[in-house]
């Protein structure tokens, strides 16, 4: 399933930010609470908690409770059609580079005779 423009929009706020890609990273490998990650950064434990807003927002990240505590894990069906996406990006940009090869590579007329 193809994501929509908002979606897209979304996606590519989300991973704008490096502290927001570090997170996402950090989700791929395990779940950890937003308290665990918060630790790790030199920022408020409420910055931390709107960059995972971002990310869950973009659904990039899944939030659960657990107790008291907020768990975040990342989200594989949402990585793997963002992943897709890109894919089709450089499927065009490879298809371009391709014409502009065979372009190049078309003998050219040198003589200025215009035959």
């Amino acid at each position: 399933m193809e994501l929509s423009e908002t979606e897209i929009d979304r996606v590519f706020h989300a991973l704008a930010a490096a502290t927001r890609r570090d997170i996402l990273r950090r989700t791929i490998e395990r779940e950890q609470s937003v308290s665990a990650l918060a630790r790790d950064y030199d920022m408020s434990f409420a910055a931390v908690q709107k960059h995972v807003a971002v990310l869950e927002e973009a659904r990039l990240i899944v939030k659960r409770a657990e107790g008291r505590e907020r768990l975040v894990r990342a989200n594989p069906e949402m990585i793997a059609r963002a992943r897709a996406l890109l894919g089709r990006y450089e499927q065009l940009w490879r298809a371009r580079i391709a014409r502009l090869d065979d372009l190049l590579a078309e003998p050219h007329d040198t003589t200025g005779s215009g035959d």
